[in-house]
């Protein structure tokens, strides 16, 4: 199993942007595909963007294309996702997963972080 901590979360205006971190441990973090979710109260978690374990290819949910990027660091076993121009209906627990093969589906990832608050208000 990977081992995640996100930070970042916090409080903006609408329109404003947050970067998430994700630190992993483990020795396989290189090969894990890595992803954010996210769950608003009285929602179910769901998908928001995942990166493959090279880099090389991203997945991005369409309510947020456009204004959040996914990006990793193998060298520093970090997974970052930028978000910008940040909407109230953002607002939700992020939480950072590892799933090795995984692409979008809740159900590939095995390893999850404790989550970090993300607010936006209007």
């Amino acid at each position: 199993q990977v081992q995640l901590v996100e930070s970042g979360g916090g409080l903006v205006q609408a329109g404003g942007s947050l970067r998430l971190s994700c630190a992993a441990s483990g020795r396989t973090f290189s090969r894990h595909t890595m992803g954010w979710f996210r769950q608003a109260p009285g929602n179910e978690r769901e998908f928001v963007a995942a990166v493959s374990w090279s880099g090389g290819t991203t997945y991005v949910a369409g309510s947020v294309k456009g204004r959040f990027t996914i990006s990793k660091n193998n060298a520093k076993n970090t997974v970052y996702l930028q978000m910008n121009s940040l909407k109230p209906e953002d607002t939700a627990v992020y939480y950072c997963a590892a799933g090795f093969g995984a692409t979008t589906a809740i159900y590939q990832y095995d390893s999850w972080g404790q989550g970090t608050q993300v607010t936006v208000s209007s």
